[in-house]
């Protein structure tokens, strides 16, 4: 498959729009569920990903192969979704000047019983700035200094943001009798 996908992507790097169009089918619907993490809307969505096949497809030169191309072209998908929400005049605050506690953010344990959905549908009752940062760090995989240059914010608000988030997703999922562990 990786080298199918290396000989689509040196085809479409010479302007083949076919070999854009395999590429396209072979990642949209991943990018489509990615899109959908961050607008909820889904027409708005499907909107966010033809734009970001679009920028990829005119930054493709730009492409190296020290990623996969599925990860940079996650990357891209997210940066527009994000781009997007900040247009809508999304609030962010500093928070250099609040005291922060330093926390391990690697234990995210939940009872056995708890589904995909479940935390899922709690994350998106979070505030919008703690949900960016849990699911570019929960489900993306993406560290805080990573998180820090997509959403343009310092690291410790990030982490801040992140300690909030599972703070508040432990009460969210409590109150569902669903117990956090440590």
């Amino acid at each position: 498959m990786s080298q199918k996908i290396d000989l689509l992507i040196s085809q479409s790097k010479k302007g083949n729009k076919k070999a854009q169009m395999k590429l396209y089918k072979l990642y949209c619907e991943a990018m489509f569920f990615i899109a959908c993490r961050y607008i909820p809307n889904e027409e708005e969505a499907k909107d966010v990903v033809q734009e970001s096949f679009i920028k990829a497809f005119s930054k493709l030169n730009s492409y190296t192969e020290t990623t996969s191309f599925g990860a940079w072209l996650k990357r891209i998908v997210i940066n527009h979704c994000l781009d997007r929400l900040k247009k809508k005049q999304i609030e962010t605050i500093s928070l250099d000047n609040y005291p922060l506690e330093v926390v391990d953010d690697t234990s995210w344990n939940f009872d056995i019983g708890i589904t995909k959905e479940i935390i899922l549908n709690a994350i998106d009752q979070l505030s919008l700035k703690q949900q960016y940062v849990v699911k570019l760090y929960l489900i993306e995989g993406y560290d805080h200094i990573e998180i820090s240059g997509i959403l343009e914010i310092p690291i410790k608000t990030s982490r801040t943001h992140l300690r909030r988030g599972k703070l508040q997703l432990q009460e969210l999922l409590k109150a569902q009798k669903h117990e956090a562990r440590y």
